[in-house]
């Protein structure tokens, strides 16, 4: 049985080695390769990457042309990974690669083993907070089923890989796209673990952008629900006006309170732009997707075709 480990990096000079180092203490009576994709580090990732490609022939490493994004970096290694099985993860060793053999020795009785945090512990409580709201708002509205905690952590069957690479498109949010292709999975669970080096390249507002993109890529009740607000609202604003006809009929007297009025238009004006915002963000992945430029634009790297 061999083994492709791939590991998207950006700006990871400092954990590039330690995890090598862990891999090859974790796996020693297996054949493995390890891919490292540089995702336009503008550190010395890449430099760490080639050294270790010179000593050691298991280590693969795949260069972007620029930042591409860490969707685009698992797509490269999926696409590159020769492995029987097929293991991602992160390179700052959150996630354990301890649990590896016990990964590989479920895998015969599951298409994938992946696994999720049971704790946050260390993260922001506001982060973990939303995060935990994000995944049922989207578990709610959408048809896949994502599990809270999830990591991009698991082996796959090359049956799963092959399944994933027929799944070309641009936008791309590889927790949906793992739950979408489905295949019988087993769910390993384990504490939150801490960085070995460096610092997280995800902020607070990288991470909610990472979120919208997830809902628009895998539901469409947003449009839904800026359709159920239009609808609302123009029943209400017809029933307003039946009022108003009314009220001056009778008492020949209009409605006044200009105050009132503007806080209505606005709100009404709030609630149409949010819809139109909706509308734009699905018209934006289409106009992405037609493009059909490339997921990713490779610099440099050692891997032969």
């Amino acid at each position: 049985m061999y083994l492709s480990i791939v590991v998207p990096c950006y700006n990871e000079k400092d954990s590039v080695s330690i995890f090598h180092k862990e891999i090859e203490k974790t796996l020693t009576d297996m054949k493995y390769e390890i891919i490292f994709v540089n995702d336009g580090s503008s550190d010395n990732t890449l430099d760490e990457m080639k050294k270790l490609a010179d000593t050691d022939l298991k280590v693969k490493y795949i260069s972007f042309s620029r930042n591409f994004g860490k969707e685009s970096a698992l797509y490269a290694g999926l696409k590159n990974a020769k492995g029987d099985l097929v293991c991602v993860m992160d390179v700052d060793l959150q996630d354990p690669p301890s649990l590896l053999p016990q990964m590989i020795d479920d895998i015969g009785d599951y298409d994938v083993v992946a696994t999720r945090r049971v704790t946050r512990k260390g993260e922001p409580v506001i982060r973990s907070f939303l995060a935990r709201m994000f995944y049922q708002f989207i578990n709610r509205i959408s048809k896949i089923e994502l599990v809270d905690g999830a990591r991009d952590y698991r082996v796959m069957t090359r049956q799963v890989v092959n399944a994933l690479l027929e799944l070309n498109e641009y936008n791309r949010f590889s927790k949906g796209l793992f739950a979408w292709v489905g295949f019988k999975t087993k769910w390993i669970e384990y504490e939150n673990v801490e960085r070995v080096a460096g610092e997280t390249s995800w902020s607070f507002w990288g991470l909610l952008a990472y979120s919208i993109e997830g809902i628009v890529a895998f539901t469409a009740v947003p449009l839904s629900i800026s359709t159920f607000f239009g609808i609302l609202f123009s029943i209400i604003a017809f029933i307003l006006i039946i009022f108003i006809v009314v009220r001056t009929l009778i008492y020949s007297n209009p409605v006044a309170g200009w105050a009132s009025t503007v806080t209505i238009i606005l709100f009404l004006g709030g609630i149409q732009l949010f819809s139109i915002g909706i509308l734009g963000k699905y018209l934006e992945k289409t106009y992405t997707e037609v493009k059909n430029r490339p997921i990713y634009i490779v610099g440099e790297t050692n891997i032969e075709d």
